[in-house]
């Protein structure tokens, strides 16, 4: 939080709205607190003393990151009545923000995780556990399916299928880093949806 009885030189909203667009295009380990300042217009006392380290900073971004980028394909779990449809929706969602022409073309969730050194270990705890949100909330709105009869309890392994679909979510992110076209990927989500009767006991 800011330091009492010092008025603020910066807009944190903003600065935090920088933040995150520097964190989504480098990853975590690669991005330097000089490129934080540089970004956000600040000093890093500044950053310091209103966020905290790079880790609390790090957090809030994912915060911001989560109630913007990260809400439609979560939302439309719940926006549908049929779980076919909410789970299709999902899928759809996921590949509209990961190809907007105003961001990376990649889920920050999934790729901007560190993978080297030891004092980050708290961060891909951190990161790890919003991914396995992701796998409650897909086994949730399943588990709702079952319980509204859509699908069948004895038939339906809802562990392996919310598991099958988070894997498709974050398998969509990487291919679109790696160049897949929208057609592409709506190509992969067509095939996911595919699989579904043979994945489920639909009633």
């Amino acid at each position: 939080m800011a330091t009492r009885g010092r008025p603020l030189t910066f807009d944190p909203d903003t600065a935090l709205q920088r933040a995150l667009e520097v964190f989504w295009e480098r990853g975590y380990e690669g991005t330097s607190m000089n490129e934080l300042t540089q970004a956000m217009g600040i000093a890093s006392a500044s950053i310091y003393a209103y966020f905290g380290s790079k880790e609390n900073l790090f957090r809030q971004v994912m915060g911001r990151y989560g109630a913007t980028a990260g809400a439609p394909p979560r939302n439309a779990l719940d926006e549908h009545t049929a779980v076919r449809e909410a789970i299709h929706a999902m899928l759809r969602a996921t590949v509209d923000q990961i190809t907007r022409p105003d961001s990376p073309h990649y889920c920050m969730l999934i790729l901007a995780a560190p993978t080297g050194a030891i004092a980050n270990e708290p961060i891909r705890e951190f990161l790890a556990g919003i991914r396995h949100s992701q796998f409650t909330a897909i086994r949730d709105r399943l588990q709702r399916g079952i319980d509204d009869g859509e699908l069948e309890a004895s038939g339906t392994d809802v562990d392996a299928v919310a598991r099958y679909y988070a894997t498709v979510v974050q398998g969509l992110s990487i291919q679109a880093r790696d160049g897949a076209t929208r057609a592409e990927l709506d190509g992969i989500v067509t095939g996911a949806m595919a699989g579904w009767a043979a994945l489920t006991a639909a009633s």
